[in-house]
This record gives C-alpha cells, structure tokens and sequence, in this order.
C-alpha cells in the first residue's frame, strides 16, 4: 500500500480552497493507497514516512518563495517528490518566460524591473505589472499610459517587499477569447479549460482578484497544442513532469502564446472535469511505485 502524501497549505482568508483535494484524497484510498492532505511546512512531518509527495495546493508558497524552494529541497531528500526540486526551484521565478523565449517558444513579451531599475512603463499601450513571484493574480493589475504614477506606486510598494515586477502589454484578444488553461497529468493531455480576463481596468493591485472568473471546458486547437509541446520541451534539463498546466492567450497575430507555464502547484479544476479523476489517480500510484 503506497503512503502518498498530497502537499497543501494552511487555510487562510486570501487563499482559495483546494476542491479537489477531498476527492483526490478520497479516490487514492478506494484505489488501495494510504493517502493525506499535509500542510507544506508543517515541522512535525516525517516526509521520509511517504512514497510519495505530490505539490497539490500550496497556494501560499508565492508570499515565501525561499522558504518554500527550501521545504522543497528537504522533502526531495527524504522521499520522491513531484515535481521535482529542480523544476519547482526554476519554475516559482516567473523569469523563466524569459527562457522559454530565449529557446524560441512564443510567449507573452515580458520585460523585467527589478529594485533600482528604472521604471521606463509603457507610453502608447495598455499593460500588466505582476510579481515574478506570485499566484491568483496576487500583485496584478492593469494599467493604461495615463496611470503612470499609480504604476509607479505599485513597483516602489512591490519593491519595498523584495518582490522584482514583470511588465507585459494588455494582451487584448483576452477580453474575446479568454485564457486557456491545457493540463497534463503522467505525460499526457488531461484536459482543458477557458476563462474570461482576470484583470479588469481600475482593479486595485492589492485587491483580490477571481482568479478563475468563467471557467469552462476547452477543446484545445492545434496550435495551442504545438505550443504547449514547445514550451514543455524547453524546459531545462528535460525533467520527468507529473503534472503541468500551461496557460495560453492570443497575440495580436491571433497566435497563441504562453502566459504562464504552471510546473509547482497548478489547480487541476477536476471540479470542472470528473472524468479526469481516475487518470490522474493511475499516474500518481505509477509514479508512488517507481524506483527512487
């Protein structure tokens, strides 16, 4: 009976709740495994007591990014941890996007600001500031040319607390055509989701945000597949992945790009996909019976 542990976090007013957690928790055991939902930095934790960790729903991790590499790195020591260390350490900096287009996948442009840089924000078009270190949109906000000295604001706040900020161009054909979310669970196609613009104009930075705001099933197209295999086969070392997400929006061009590649803890949404239930079960207890 394989021991399998599902890493989440600490409930809290601004995190969301895991609903897919139960179930998966629930599915693992009628499977024939031992299966529990343990708080990431919980110090009581034997981590060498399970097969295996699966980074589910850490959602806090983004507020203490070091911290949560170097929980990471022990429980890697202790037992097989999924994804691995290497893929969770590059993949909580958001300057990977900067990677992924050095190695020619097409992304969404994205400029860095880190403290003491100048600010130089766009003049002529809308834009984005985010942290490259953050979930659920926590930091986000959207901004036009004449909002400059709130932007401004918003990196000197940003700053203040050691976060470096990216900068992106409002990518318009979101408000039409949503953000599509493709996932991947043991290597293959999972299933796929569309959601509307998260970000909408005036939107305080520190507000929250609906992080999934109209989430519905997605057919994806074969473009948005070629994309999503590019973007995977770029990333560095070419790791065993058990899961990842990779979320997409349109260029200008009507071609799609990678907004984000989720490789750490994205939400599986198996609320909105019950069917994927007993595949992602099949490839956790494969992965909890391979050889460390």
């Amino acid at each position: 009976m394989p021991r399998i542990a599902l890493v989440t976090c600490r409930p809290a007013p601004d995190i969301s709740v895991d609903r897919d957690l139960p179930v998966l928790v629930r599915a693992l055991e009628e499977a024939g495994a031992e299966a529990a939902a343990v708080f990431w930095d919980d110090p009581d934790v034997d981590w060498g007591g399970f097969d295996l960790a699966v980074i589910r729903s850490t959602w806090d991790y983004s507020w203490r990014a070091a911290e949560f590499v170097a929980w990471a790195e022990r429980c890697g020591k202790a037992t097989r941890l999924a994804n691995p260390v290497e893929v969770v350490r590059w993949n909580t900096d958001k300057r990977y996007l900067g990677e992924l287009a050095a190695a020619g996948v097409p992304v969404v442009p994205t400029r860095y600001i880190g403290p003491g840089d100048p600010a130089g924000l766009p003049d002529d078009h809308e834009y984005v500031i985010k942290p490259t270190s953050g979930a659920g949109a926590r930091f986000a906000a959207r901004y036009t040319p004449d909002e400059h000295d709130t932007a401004v604001r918003q990196l000197a706040r940003m700053h203040a607390e050691g976060f470096t900020a990216m900068v992106q161009p409002y990518m318009r054909r979101i408000d039409a055509g949503g953000e599509r979310a493709l996932q991947f669970f043991g290597g293959r196609l999972l299933h796929a989701g569309r959601k509307g613009a998260v970000l909408a104009p005036g939107t305080p930075y520190d507000e929250r945000k609906v992080a999934h705001p109209g989430l519905e099933p997605w057919t994806p197209t074969p473009a948005e597949l070629s994309v999503t295999e590019r973007a995977l086969a770029a990333v560095p070392d070419a790791p065993e992945l058990l899961y990842a997400r990779v979320d997409l929006v349109d260029g200008e061009d009507g071609e799609p790009r990678v907004m984000e590649l989720e490789l750490v803890e994205p939400n599986l949404f198996l609320w909105l996909h019950p069917g994927s239930v007993p595949r992602v079960v099949e490839a956790i207890l494969n992965a909890a019976g391979e050889p460390g």
